[in-house]
């Protein structure tokens, strides 16, 4: 019968799937006012007391994959971060990042590194602009 290997394709194609961002907001490469939260949303629960989140504003000319490695070597409680440190240990889809009160006018990085499903650690970062 073919709907066995069709089933086994089915269960070993979604576990080999990783974990991803599917929105952000504000989103990303958008320009908005100063906004108070960040939040970022999961195609599956995430294990965030295995994750990392960091928003660093970015430097005059820097990239954003630079921004990112260096928001993600920051420690949570880095003066340099535009975020305060999160305490969240649950299992998530989604999760709201509070942002410090005076982000200045410019690019700013949100880089993420998290468990996925399978074990595999998936990082990835955005960038959105405040004007």
């Amino acid at each position: 019968m073919r709907v066995v290997p069709i089933l086994l394709a089915l269960a070993f194609g979604s576990a080999s799937a990783h974990t991803a961002v599917t929105s952000m907001t504000p989103a990303a490469d958008a320009t908005v006012s100063a906004p108070k939260e960040l939040v970022l949303k999961f195609n599956e629960p995430v294990e965030l007391r295995f994750s990392t989140f960091r928003v660093l504003a970015l430097k005059s000319g820097q990239a954003a994959d630079d921004g990112a490695q260096a928001a993600l070597a920051l420690k949570a409680d880095a003066t340099e971060l535009a975020n305060t440190p999160l305490i969240a240990r649950n299992l998530a889809a989604q999760l709201r990042i509070p942002l410090k009160s005076n982000l200045k006018a410019g690019s700013y990085v949100v880089a993420w590194k998290i468990l996925s499903e399978d074990g595999h650690p998936v990082t990835g970062h955005n960038v959105f602009m405040v004007k």
